[in-house]
C-alpha cells in the first residue's frame, strides 16, 4: 500500500514542479470535508449457494476527508484526496456477515471554470487506488471469506467553491469512484463472487487557499 501511495505522491510532485512557472498567487487550496460514502453494491450471483445477484452489500458511511489541491494554472489544479481506513458492515441477502475496511486515496485533475469568481465550479477526473484490510467475513455453512487487497479504478468529480471571505470557501463536491474486488474463500482462495462498490461520495466542507 505504501508503495502505491508513494507513487501517487511522486506523480503529484512532478506535476507540481512542471506547473510552477504558470501557477498564480494562491496556488494551494486545502479543504476539510464531511463525506457520505454510498456504495453501488453490485455483485455476481453464487449459484451453488442459491445467492442471487447484488446480494452482497456494504452500508453507507459518513467519514472525514482532507484534500490538497495545487493549481498548475489559474484554471487547472491537481487534487489529492485522503481519509483513513473506513470500516463497513457487510451483509449477504440482508444478513450481516461481518466487516471490512477500505482505504481509497484518489488523485484527480480538475478544471476550474471561474477561478476569480465568488462561485467557482469545477470538474475533475483521475485515478483511485483502494486497499482492503481487516476483512472479517464469515458465512455459516461456508466459512470465512476474503477480498482482494487492491483495486485500481477511475474517479470522476464535480463540485463548486463559494468564497465567504478572502481565500476562505464553503465547498460542495460529488465523486463517482470505481472500486471492485473478488470475493474468495479464505481457506483456499477460490473465487465465489465479484463485487462492484463504485460508490457515489457526496461531500461538504470548508477550504483555505494560500
Amino acid at each position: 500500500m505504501l508503495k502505491y501511495l508513494g507513487l501517487a505522491f511522486v506523480f503529484f510532485n512532478v506535476l507540481t514542479v512542471a506547473g510552477q512557472s504558470q501557477a498564480d498567487q494562491g496556488d494551494w487550496l486545502v479543504r476539510i470535508r464531511a463525506i457520505d460514502i454510498q456504495p453501488r453494491n453490485q455483485s455476481d450471483p453464487i449459484p451453488g449457494l442459491g445467492v442471487p445477484a447484488d446480494a452482497i452489500t456494504l452500508n453507507d458511511k459518513w467519514a472525514p476527508e482532507v484534500d490538497f489541491s495545487y493549481f498548475l494554472t489559474k484554471n487547472i489544479a491537481l487534487e489529492l484526496i485522503l481519509t483513513y481506513p473506513q470500516e463497513h458492515d457487510v451483509s449477504l441477502s440482508g444478513a450481516r456477515i461481518g466487516t471490512a475496511k477500505h482505504l481509497p486515496p484518489t488523485l484527480t485533475a480538475q478544471y476550474h471554470f471561474i477561478p476569480d469568481g465568488k462561485f467557482r465550479p469545477y470538474l475533475g477526473a483521475g485515478i483511485n487506488y483502494t486497499h482492503f484490510s481487516d476483512v472479517n467475513l464469515n458465512v455459516p455453512g461456508v466459512g470465512p471469506l476474503a477480498l482482494d487487497k487492491d483495486s485500481w479504478g477511475a474517479a470522476l468529480q464535480a463540485g463548486f467553491d463559494v468564497e465567504i471571505y478572502k481565500d476562505k470557501f464553503i465547498n460542495f463536491d460529488i465523486k463517482k469512484i470505481y472500486i471492485d474486488s473478488d470475493v474468495k474463500l479464505a481457506a483456499n482462495g477460490a473465487k465465489v463472487s465479484h463485487i462492484k462498490l463504485d460508490p457515489i461520495v457526496v461531500g461538504v466542507g470548508f477550504g483555505w487557499r494560500f
